[in-house]
């Protein structure tokens, strides 16, 4: 199995702020790029132990979070700013079998949920597809999905993982804190998250290999 993962910052145990952990110029960003990198490493180890023989780490925050000395050896990293043209970032993505996104945040709007937006986190109110309020869970579910790749796993804060439940039946997902507010939150140690972490990412594969997630498509 080859296993594509998207990476987001403000969905992390512990980032609570976009000022100071988001941001580049942020007193806490290079600490909260290293607790995104665990949290991607425990998710890494899962994936190995389940017997995953090729993983491709896409570093999806703006300003990158992933601290590539730190990064799990079984993982490559694609990475950088701009964007490859989507011409070529596809054909690399569209190699793999499933999908799954670490550090996720929900959609912008949603009640306690902690560092919601959808892509711009100071200017962007909503975007919507078909008539739906779709955040970045669903745009990525639905990139993959036109390449027939199914998202089975998502960890983030409880929102996102809710978001991810009511778009995809059958998604496993990993709970590392509970949004109060937008920029409040109840966390779990970081090795609790990267424990729970781990232990659902593995549960994931098991559940799609004895019944498969399909991908997620909507139509035009």
């Amino acid at each position: 199995m080859k296993v594509l993962i998207m990476t987001d910052l403000e969905g992390v145990s512990g980032v609570v702020s976009f000022v100071d952990q988001a941001y580049p110029d942020g007193k806490y960003y290079e600490q909260a790029k290293k607790l995104l990198t665990a949290e991607v490493n425990a998710a890494v180890k899962g994936l190995v132990e389940e017997g995953v023989d090729d993983i491709l780490v896409i570093d999806g925050h703006g300003p990158g979070g992933i601290v590539f000395e730190e990064l799990h050896p079984a993982a490559k990293l694609m990475h950088g700013r701009p964007s490859a043209p989507q011409s070529v970032y596809r054909k690399y993505a569209s190699q793999y079998d499933v999908t799954i996104m670490v550090g996720q945040h929900a959609m912008a709007g949603t009640d306690q949920a902690t560092l919601n937006h959808t892509q711009n986190s100071r200017s962007v109110d909503y975007y919507k597809l078909n008539g739906k309020y779709i955040g970045e869970i669903a745009q990525w579910a639905l990139y993959c999905g036109g390449m027939n790749i199914p998202l089975i796993f998502l960890s983030g804060d409880e929102a996102a993982c809710r978001e991810a439940e009511d778009l995809i039946p059958g998604i496993t997902t990993a709970v590392v804190k509970i949004g109060l507010a937008r920029t409040y939150a109840i966390s779990l140690s970081k090795e609790e998250a990267q424990s729970r972490i781990y232990q659902k990412v593995k549960q994931a594969v098991q559940t799609h290999r004895k019944n498969p997630i399909q991908p997620l498509r909507w139509e035009g």
